[in-house]
């Protein structure tokens, strides 16, 4: 799926959906500062991560999202980016309008084909179970890619075709929902406990032999599953980490840039400040003044 985006009022490809806000993917390749700041709307967003790791607040909730998640945030409920920006990495989403919010309860519109006894059901579900990430769910980019072709190829019967493909991913969402209420999220402690590993000494010059030793694992068999999880090499997930570590130091302005390369495991000054600059879009010493 190539980028693209759509927003109601100005593409041509929603004038007949109102119910649809906005539909789109995106790839993100830099770190732009305030780009996923905290808002709430009156809509269902739905995100799918399509590689990538992100780290968002929602609805009170720290959470980490992989390849193959999906984030549900439902109207009213605060959502933003751990750190106030879109990660690095690719996702596709669609925000939809309700009729109706009343506490806990949601009405879809006309254009639904769920009965409205259907629609308050589904509300439920996924306010009382609360979940707002769930784990490998392919099924459920698949039906946001046919939504997208539908509305761009535009043949015979698509408006209804649209509408039951929503409807569909409604369902799906509610059904998992359910599904996921009791399991934990299928990700190896030892994994965890690895980049923790790292964050405690990044100025150590690591390789990808000794990250994966430190898991008991080949070399081959560390790079596939790092990339399943965060959809990055070992290596560049390294320096994202080192990144982010570095971005919560240049918030002290009593340590130097100097300092805060050698700490983070970057060769030099200038190493760090052309990493950072490629990642951010700002040179370290650029990001610390607009702090």
């Amino acid at each position: 799926m190539n980028q693209f985006f759509l927003h109601h009022g100005v593409s041509k490809e929603l004038e007949a959906f109102g119910h649809i806000h906005e539909m789109g993917i995106r790839k993100n390749t830099s770190i732009q500062l305030n780009s996923l700041c905290p808002t709430t709307t009156d809509d269902i967003r739905i995100y799918y991560i399509l590689d990538g790791k992100f780290e968002w607040f929602i609805n009170g909730r720290d959470h980490i999202l992989f390849p193959g998640d999906l984030a549900v945030i439902l109207p009213g409920q605060p959502f933003a980016g751990s750190r106030g920006f879109v990660d690095i990495g690719t996702l596709c989403w669609i925000c939809i309008g309700v009729k109706q919010v009343d506490s806990r309860k949601m009405v879809l519109g006309d254009w639904s084909g769920l009965s409205e006894s259907d629609s308050i059901t589904i509300s439920k579900v996924l306010h009382l179970n609360n979940i707002a990430v769930l784990s490998k769910v392919k099924e459920a980019f698949g039906i946001l890619q046919a939504i997208k072709d539908e509305l761009c190829q535009q043949e015979i019967g698509y408006g209804t075709r649209v509408n039951h493909l929503i409807d569909d991913l409604l369902i799906f969402i509610a059904r998992q929902s359910s599904h996921q209420t009791n399991l934990r999220r299928d990700f190896p402690e030892t994994f965890t406990k690895l980049e923790e590993a790292l964050r405690q000494n990044l100025s150590h010059q690591w390789t990808v032999e000794e990250m994966a030793a430190l898991i008991g694992l080949g070399t081959t068999a560390f790079s596939e599953k790092v990339k399943n999880y965060t959809g990055f090499s070992p290596l560049n997930y390294l320096i994202n980490i080192r990144i982010s570590e570095a971005i919560k130091l240049l918030k002290k302005q009593e340590i130097n840039v100097t300092e805060i390369a050698l700490e983070t495991g970057f060769y030099s000054s200038q190493h760090f400040s052309t990493t950072f600059k490629k990642l951010t879009g700002y040179t370290p010493v650029e990001f610390r003044k607009k702090k």
